[in-house]
């Protein structure tokens, strides 16, 4: 493929894994090519090959004769891996309560404010990136770089659905105060409630997960 061709395919790959991991193109639904062509203003090969990507990404799902759709969320792996989280975070958080520093601790309030202006103004997008520094300023103060490593991952999986379930009404405002008692219980240096405190936080998140499925079933892969 030619520089041109790959520099094209990459920002037709981009836009169009940004637009499905937002929700702006939701699971199930068809990727019209002729479209995407004349919105990019590129040939089909570019846009072919940005499916191809994203169907390497499990992103996407090719059906011959029938088009390139979307791929639904397998509740399977949604399920699994937030088991995983919840028994990773729950004890890095109560790692947190034992070993944080005080400027650790104020990093970590530095977000919460940053959460609660997102709140305030009902900017989803932006208490999006807040709640994934969040978790991620754990790990990094901790200097837990394999867990990180192991969090990043399993968040990259399941940023679609983390973005669904927090679209309800009043979610982001209710993740904002689960994040305070995980950072009260740290700043009282109480690993025990800092944990029960991230379990009772991602647990939501998985009882939420089963009501959005029965509600909305077509977004998922059983």
């Amino acid at each position: 493929m030619a520089k041109g061709a790959h520099s094209k395919a990459d920002a037709v790959y981009g836009e169009l894994k940004k637009a499905i991991l937002t929700g702006a193109l939701e699971p199930g639904s068809l990727i019209e090519k002729a479209e995407l062509c004349e919105k990019f203003g590129v040939s089909r090969y570019p846009v072919s090959a940005a499916v191809s990507r994203l169907a390497y990404d499990q992103l996407v799902v090719v059906a011959p004769q029938h088009g390139s759709f979307v791929s639904r969320i397998s509740l399977h792996d949604v399920r699994e891996r937030l088991f995983i989280r919840s028994a990773l975070e729950g004890e890095i958080a109560a790692e947190a309560a034992r070993r944080m520093t005080r400027a650790d601790k104020d990093a970590l309030g530095a977000n919460l404010k940053e959460a609660k202006a997102a709140v305030a103004a009902n900017d989803r997008a932006s208490f999006y990136a807040t709640d994934v520094a969040f978790h991620q300023i754990l790990t990094s103060r901790l200097t837990m770089a394999r867990a990180g490593e192991v969090l990043d991952g399993l968040r990259v999986h399941l940023e679609r659905v983390r973005r669904i379930l927090m679209s309800p009404p009043g979610r982001i405002r209710e993740v904002l105060a689960e994040h305070h008692a995980v950072v009260a219980a740290i700043e009282a240096g109480d690993a025990h409630a800092a944990r029960d405190a991230m379990k009772r936080h991602l647990n939501v998140t998985g009882d939420l997960l089963e009501t959005v499925a029965r509600q909305r079933p077509g977004l998922f892969a059983a």
